[in-house]
């Protein structure tokens, strides 16, 4: 087998491969002498059909076939010779070789890039560090309050927080617009879920109340025909109905899976599960900032074979994520719309992976244990969960690969300088903007 390989440009290589015929033939003609022995031709006794009429019949798809297995043998055994790792899979061009002839075809790929590590130490990073306070307890058990209130019909005025049911009906220039009217809508007022100034008119009144209140749609509205439109709306109130918080009883806390120790048994549970969240989001948005500067400090030309898996990958986890689990066809998702964060997910993938082979990082399966353990502890049966575990080949993959890449961020942070961010709570929790997100945001 003839060899040879050239840089086209970039990543991309050209592999010419030459197969002797004698090596194509050989396999061509055992082939024929096994459909021989089990072909079935009219005229011919089963097992006893001659090579060249089976040859005849069948010789041209039998070579298909065997030039078909050889170029993809033959091309692994070319790149191990050349000792080459393809990113993606070749496409395979110019193949050439009639009956008795040597076979030669050209293969085109991209390879994986070659990473200079840096200097880890030129990494300066700020560590998110909160806590939990009591004010933060509070506010999340009125959260949960909330979620379990009831809702009851009044004899009053509407207030700000109640929930309303009413009938309306919108003009502009006299005439009733698109989306304008609605009967028996259910409005919760200083939800702001309508045009300004629409659930202001409705505090004050009572059941049975109407009245016509002018409005001004806004300037920014998805609209055309609306944005900047005077019109005037007709709002009747068929019933006035006041939230009613649960009482912190025994009933309330059951519904969070606490049966004994009645508030202060609640309490902690809540807070223990608000610090598990602190903690999984501290250390996702310090791991994120590290990946960051990663990504700063190296330049990484990423091959586009790559970047088109995992845009796929991106669009069926969208798919998942918001098919409700119908199945669609995923070209309808345009490219482009994934092509960032494809780009910066390979190209962190190639960095980690280069500095998981230069620094012989394995996988600590204390770390998978632990992990496993602080997942489980969240369900009311753990041990099925951890047993759900360790049987699921592709969820023990998955989180080996995460811990994986904690332990580069660990590797990373022993030269890096690290400097300690207080946050409160809230702020905590929410991810660091992606860049340019301010600019778009000032721009809506």
């Amino acid at each position: 087998m003839q060899v040879s390989i050239e840089t086209t440009s970039g990543l991309e290589r050209k592999l010419t491969v030459g197969v002797p015929a004698e090596r194509i033939e050989n396999e061509v003609g055992a082939r024929l002498q096994k459909a021989a022995k089990t072909v079935r031709i009219d005229g011919f006794r089963k097992g006893k059909v001659p090579v060249n009429v089976v040859k005849q019949r069948f010789g041209a798809s039998i070579r298909q076939e065997v030039v078909g297995e050889i170029i993809s043998s033959t091309f692994q055994e070319a790149i191990v010779q050349e000792s080459i790792q393809p990113a993606g899979q070749p496409s395979i061009e110019s193949v050439s070789g009639d009956d008795g002839q040597d076979l030669e075809y050209v293969a085109k790929f991209e390879v994986y890039p070659e990473i200079a590590l840096a200097d880890f130490a030129g990494i300066a990073v700020k560590k998110p560090v909160a806590e939990v306070a009591d004010a933060d307890l509070d506010k999340m058990v009125e959260v949960l309050r909330e979620q379990q209130a009831t809702w009851n019909e009044v004899e009053r005025a509407a207030a700000t927080g109640d929930n309303v049911n009413i009938d309306y009906a919108g003009v502009k220039d006299g005439e009733e617009f698109e989306g304008g009217s609605a009967q028996g809508q259910a409005l919760e007022l200083g939800s702001n879920k309508m045009i300004p100034g629409f659930e202001d008119a409705i505090v004050g009144m009572s059941a049975g109340e109407e009245k016509v209140v002018p409005l001004t749609f806004p300037e920014e509205y998805h609209s055309e025909d609306l944005k900047g439109a005077a019109v005037e709306f007709t709002i009747k109130v068929n019933a006035v109905n006041e939230k009613t918080l649960p009482e912190l009883n025994d009933d309330f806390f059951i519904k969070y899976g606490v049966s004994e120790g009645g508030e202060a048994a609640f309490r902690e549970e809540i807070r223990n599960n608000m610090e598990r969240e602190l903690k999984n989001a501290t250390e996702s948005k310090l791991k994120n900032r590290v990946m960051d500067q990663l990504l700063s400090l190296h330049q990484v030309t990423v091959p586009s074979a790559l970047i088109s898996s995992e845009i796929q990958n991106l669009k069926q986890q969208m798919m998942q994520q918001y098919g409700g689990g119908q199945q669609f066809d995923l070209s309808i998702l345009p490219d482009d719309m994934f092509k960032e964060q494809a780009e910066r997910r390979v190209s962190l993938g190639l960095i980690v992976s280069e500095i998981v082979k230069s620094a012989e990082i394995k996988v600590d399966a204390d770390k998978v244990n632990s992990k496993i353990d602080e997942i489980a502890s969240t369900y009311e049966q753990p041990e099925e969960v951890v047993q759900y575990y360790r049987s699921n080949q592709q969820l023990m993959a998955g989180l080996e690969a995460a811990i994986l890449e904690d332990q580069v961020v660990e590797h990373i942070l022993a030269s890096a300088t690290l400097e300690e961010e207080p946050q409160s709570y809230e702020d905590a929790l929410k991810p660091d903007p992606q860049p340019g997100a301010e600019g778009e945001e000032a721009g809506e």
